[in-house]
């Protein structure tokens, strides 16, 4: 796979990157996995700290500057943040942009319908990037070129400051809610980084554009990313082991946040409470959840930090079901190469904890 350098930067010599590439990323577990393949190397800068939702953001001045003095920003794509369009190309429009949900190759699943969920097949789900507005490896296609589509799925952010103001949200547009992504029936769903297997393709997407930029430490990065693709693959294995004695089992989620890692796990939600992170459910589609948990004897709701307790008591109905938290972005965590893992060792925990009789 091939990365295209934008054509001021191909005029650059050699010795010109004598100093380290700057590299903005957006959410925390993509952070660590930049830096693991800048490991003994250099350190990226965050944009979105952890206990942010990164569908509505408003960056601090400080973090603009880092984009800004960007070379290059990796982030997951428009699906997740569809703010941050405007601000990379206006802040960092000389940087080389990797946009991870466009690498090639990368699972993408679409957002599940309606309160119970039906049985997916992830196979018509995936979507082949190579046909997929493939940015980086396209030929002749500069990496950062922006996309052409913001009309249909992305969030209008002529004014990014209002963003701060109204959470993102387009009031005359039915299908994106107050957090800013779309979370209608049949569009990208935006949490690709909980499938370990995407992150593992990611880190070699990650060290080919640094090893490009910094031609000098190419071995570094690819030995990095190597070794963080080796954990992965461990770390896969040992959840796998972790969660196939509880395939089947039923349970619900807060937000319907966790697909990937349910797919790739064999672990497949029932319902969610809420459409999106930024809600509360309505009565009306709690009713609808309780019925969904009590029809499949749901025996978990997993929770998130701003989930209402009462929920659960709620949702059982005298019944026994027990709940747990999910943290799909490390924000109890801190930042850095071991963050990525330890929040998908997390969710796995969790799953463990709940799911077991």
């Amino acid at each position: 796979m091939r990365y295209l350098l934008p054509a001021s930067f191909v005029l650059l010599s050699t010795a010109a990157w004598a100093d380290v590439p700057r590299v903005a990323t957006d959410i925390a577990p993509v952070h660590s996995l930049v830096s693991q393949v800048m490991a003994g190397v250099g350190t990226p800068d965050l944009t979105i700290p952890p206990g942010a939702s990164p569908h509505s953001y408003a960056m601090r001045p400080s973090e603009a500057r880092a984009l800004a003095g960007a070379d290059l920003v990796v982030w997951v794509g428009h699906a997740l943040t569809p703010w941050m369009g405007e601000p990379i190309e206006a802040l960092a429009g000389d940087a080389l942009h990797l946009e991870l949900e466009d690498v090639a190759g990368t699972l993408v699943l679409t957002n599940r319908a309606g309160v119970a969920f039906e049985a997916h097949d992830h196979d018509e789900d995936h979507e082949d990037h190579e046909d997929h507005d493939d940015h980086a490896g396209e030929e002749g296609h500069d990496a950062h070129e922006e996309h052409d589509d913001d009309d249909d799925d992305h969030a209008d952010h002529d004014d990014h400051d209002d963003h701060a103001d109204d959470g993102g949200h387009d009031e005359h547009d039915d299908h994106d809610d107050q957090d800013g992504h779309n979370h209608a029936a049949g569009a990208v769903d935006p949490h690709l980084w909980l499938d370990p297997v995407n992150a593992s393709l990611w880190l070699g997407a990650i060290s080919d554009v640094l090893g490009q930029l910094d031609p000098e430490n190419a071995a570094i990065y690819a030995a990095n990313a190597a070794k963080g693709q080796a954990e992965l693959t461990d770390l896969q294995t040992s959840i796998q082991a972790q969660l196939t004695p509880l395939q089947g089992r039923p349970f619900a989620v807060f937000h319907d946040a966790y697909h990937y890692f349910e797919a790739r796990f064999g672990v497949e939600a029932s319902a969610a409470l809420s459409l999106s992170d930024g809600s509360a459910p309505s009565a009306a589609r709690l009713a609808e959840v309780r019925e969904v948990v009590q029809s499949v004897n749901a025996v978990c709701v997993f929770t998130e930090p701003q989930f209402n307790p009462g929920l659960v008591a709620a949702l059982a109905e005298g019944g026994d079901m027990k709940s747990a938290p999910l943290d799909p972005l490390g924000a109890a965590l801190t930042p850095g190469p071991a963050l990525y893992g330890e929040v998908i060792q997390g969710l796995a925990t969790s799953f463990t904890e709940c799911l077991s009789k």
